[in-house]
Parts: C-alpha cells; structure tokens; sequence
C-alpha cells in the first residue's frame, strides 16, 4: 500500500489540499473551509514531500503568470474512459476551450459528451488537468466542481495572459 501525504496551499481561487502518494500527485482538493478535515485516504500532513513541493511551486508559478504547462507527475485515479477523458483535457491548449461534444469526439466517440461530463466532473486534479477549459457547446460556462466563480477566475486568468481582454474575448476552440 502506497503512503499519501497531503499539504495546503493558498492561491488566488481559495484554500487547495493537495494530496501525493507513491511519487504522483493524486489529488488537487479545492476547498472553502482549511477546518475541512482530511480524509483518511489523503494520509498524513507533511510538507516536505517532494511531489508536494513540485506541484505547489508550479501551480504558484501557473497563478503568478509564469506556467502555461505542468510537469509534476500524475496519478489519477479512475476508470479507463475517465482517464482518457483527463488525457484529452491535458492537450487542450493553455487559453482555448472545448465543449464536452468537442472532447468526445477527439477521443473519438462522438455519441459519448455526458458520459465526458461525468468524467470530467470526476477529474481529481483540476487546473493542472484542466478541465476548467471545458464549457457548453454554446460556449457558456457550466459545471465546475469548484464552483463557476472559479472557473470564470480561471479562464480570466488565462485569456490576460494570452493577451486576450475580457468581457468579448472569444478563446480559440480545440
């Protein structure tokens, strides 16, 4: 049984309690609440882990303006189809959307968009998996398991740095 460890991290979207185990980043938890407690499966708070100090010093560097892609290892947990919906997140380009039909079809399975919603409404790793860039076919911003207001920081922060001004800025598809 691989040991987890877990750490917090401040950014400007909230609280997130990042988790690590056996070398990957496993989870980027999203909170409203640092009182939260840990779930028994994120193990024990530690700091010093490696993949920890990775993933925080490049989302920081993401928040800051410095990092359009993350290397920090990965280890996502789900089923086949999940993990190939979060793979299909990972080359939709820094500034750009797609819809849940868009990604299905990329994946080759074009009858498949809610059963994309529900994998990507299961990514355990958000913003580094970046299914923030994933909106409605009519381009309007639904679903977000940390909430829309994030979402809309999220992709904000992407089109200013791609040069891009709000409101009226239209993102490239995938």
């Amino acid at each position: 049984m691989t040991m987890t460890f877990w750490t917090w991290m401040s950014s400007p979207i909230g609280d997130m309690r990042l988790v690590a185990g056996g070398g990957v980043l496993r989870r980027v938890h999203l909170t409203e609440r640092r009182d939260e407690p840990a779930p028994a499966a994120y193990g024990v708070e530690r700091d010093d882990d490696p993949v920890l100090q990775q993933a925080r010093r490049e989302l920081d560097e993401y928040f800051a303006g410095a990092r359009r892609r993350f290397e920090v290892p990965l280890g996502a947990e789900g089923s086949e189809f999940q993990r190939a919906v979060w793979a299909a997140l990972m080359a939709v380009e820094f500034g750009a959307i797609c819809s849940y039909a868009d990604i299905a079809r990329a994946m080759g399975r074009p009858t498949a968009t809610r059963a994309v919603g529900g994998a990507n409404n299961k990514n355990p790793i958000p913003i580094i998996v970046p299914c923030h860039r994933v909106v409605g076919s009519d381009r309007s911003l639904v679903g977000y398991g940390g909430g829309l207001e994030r979402k809309r920081w999220l992709l904000a922060h992407e089109a200013r740095l791609v040069g891009a001004v709000f409101p009226g800025y239209d993102p490239p598809r995938c």
